[in-house]
């Protein structure tokens, strides 16, 4: 029997520390532990298909949370199949004593498992739901406040102003005008619909 580990974090700058020391605390040797930094909406990650061709029959994952394995409601439930009873692993969930799938192999443990892990894999996607709508509200409000996203654009080339009312007299065309600016028509007439109302930009 092999012990392994997995860890997910949502991005590069999250850090993996906590569930780290909690594996280390269950003595899963260091080249057994996988991690991936990237979002728990899908299986789609490079370490945890590692992890899964690895896994043999009897061999033992821990993971800190249900959450740490994934966020799809769905997804969390078949996953788990595949690797308790394809792959014929045991799982144990170090925030939730009763996912342990060493424990009540009889049908009301399994039974019970089932249970709850169906109500952490709702909370799990609820909870990513909330963040993508948390995320959403506050760059609507930071929007409200005058927050610009993005990169910042490009400074106008010095000629843009005398450029720009010869095209406003009908002197030269907008294309004329883009091209002795030097940007695509387009970005000549957003830019000059900006300066138009601001007088900058």
């Amino acid at each position: 029997m092999a012990v392994y580990g997995y860890i997910r974090v949502s991005s590069k700058d999250q850090n993996e520390d906590r569930q780290l020391i909690a594996l280390h605390e269950q003595d899963v040797p260091d080249k057994h532990i996988f991690l991936d930094k990237q979002s728990g909406k899908d299986f789609n990650r490079p370490q945890y298909k590692k992890l899964v061709r690895k896994l043999k029959k009897d061999d033992l994952l821990y993971i800190k949370s249900v959450d740490r394995l994934g966020r799809n409601y769905e997804e969390i439930q078949q996953q788990w199949r595949v690797l308790t009873k394809e792959k014929g692993a045991d799982i144990v969930v170090l925030d939730m004593p009763l996912l342990d799938t060493r424990r009540g192999k009889d049908l009301m443990g399994t039974f019970l498992s089932d249970i709850v892990l169906q109500v952490l894999s709702f909370v799990a996607e609820n909870e990513r739901t909330n963040i993508k709508q948390r995320q959403a509200e506050g760059i609507a409000a930071a929007k409200a406040r005058g927050v610009r996203f993005g990169r910042p654009p490009k400074p106008l080339p010095e000629n843009f102003p005398s450029v720009y009312q010869r095209w406003k007299a009908g002197e030269i065309t907008g294309r004329a005008a883009a091209a002795k600016c030097g940007m695509p028509l387009s970005t000549f007439r957003y830019r000059a619909a900006v300066y138009e109302r601001t007088g900058a930009q």
